[in-house]
């Protein structure tokens, strides 16, 4: 009964051209239009990027589910800090506020996974100049969550990074730093997650300033970005020793890894069937209904480029 995937399916590649259109730029994941130094139009594609590497084949629908994810929770946070956004054009797109981009990432851990665990199994005991106690397991809680900066780079891998280093290099001042770090601990405390029976384990935010005020910009709190375990059960798992139950795109990495890929030089990359394209388009659908809640409505994907082009074009037709 599965139809065939087609590339039509997806959105791997934009080349718009918008009125007032001055720049635009593709990322690994997004394409953004700036309009007359005043906007940003963010298409979330459904490419997919995994060890830094954006795969062959798109995942239908992931970038309607990157999409409607951050929307919903930059509008469930806007009371804790204002966001970039102005309007959700179309189920893949956001516009809004062009903002001057601080030039690092506030990563937010509240329990001891990925990176950090990676770094204290080698016998590190900090990490970005934050300490971590001895004696703790992996996906243990830590007693207050810690925040892990790290530099945004332009080209190759983002770094991990101090706040002293911050402040003595003059990325960030220091009134604008202590205000990026109470926002991230307000917006990663926010009990959105545990509603959802889920626990927000480590995340990343965006900070942009424009006249004087700071916007959370990009995305939030999504599997890209994101990891999430499942609440019920926690606690047995951590004292039977066992793996937690995640939410989070690394079930990507895990099949890459299977099959031999890690992004390293020689590695090739394996091929992505009909079959495991559908897999994780079904993967992040399932992600999406248990972080929002709700039901996943597909958008009509027939003519998807001709719809996202007309959709951000009636939008730009009302800016002023």
């Amino acid at each position: 009964m599965n139809a065939t995937i087609k590339k039509a399916d997806s959105i791997t590649a934009t080349h718009f051209n918008f009125p007032k259109q001055k720049k635009y730029y593709k990322g690994k994941v997004r394409d953004v239009y700036t309009i007359d130094d005043k906007m940003l139009v963010m298409v979330v594609s459904d490419r997919i990027s995994a060890f830094d590497v954006v795969l062959p084949n798109g995942i239908p629908y992931k970038g309607q589910v990157l999409n409607q994810i951050a929307a919903k929770f930059l509008k469930a946070t806007e009371d804790i800090v204002p966001n970039w956004v102005v309007a959700v054009p179309d189920p893949m797109v956001t516009a809004g506020i062009l903002c001057d981009a601080f030039k690092v990432e506030m990563v937010i851990r509240g329990y001891l996974s990925g990176h950090a665990w990676r770094e204290y199994k080698a016998g590190k005991r900090m990490v970005c100049g934050v300490p971590m106690p001895d004696g703790m397991k992996e996906n243990d809680k830590f007693s207050q969550p810690i925040i892990t900066p790290t530099t945004k780079a332009s080209v190759g891998h983002d770094e991990d990074i101090s706040k002293e280093e911050i402040l003595k290099q003059g990325i960030v001042s220091r009134e604008d730093y202590e205000m990026l770090e109470k926002y991230t601990r307000a917006v990663f405390q926010r009990e959105i997650a545990a509603k959802m029976g889920l626990i927000l384990v480590d995340t990343k935010y965006e900070f942009g300033k424009k006249n004087n005020i700071i916007y959370l910009i990009d995305e939030i709190h999504t599997p890209d970005s994101s990891r999430y375990f499942y609440k019920e059960g926690y606690e047995q798992r951590q004292q039977k020793g066992e793996a937690q139950k995640q939410l989070s795109k690394e079930f990507v990495r895990e099949w890459l890894m299977d099959n031999g890929f890690q992004g390293k030089d020689g590695q090739k990359i394996p091929e992505m069937t009909d079959e495991i394209i559908r897999s994780i388009s079904d993967r992040y659908i399932e992600l999406y209904e248990k972080i929002v809640g709700d039901k996943f409505v597909k958008a009509d994907m027939s003519d998807v480029l001709t719809r996202v082009e007309k959709n951000i074009n009636d939008f730009l037709a009302t800016v002023k």
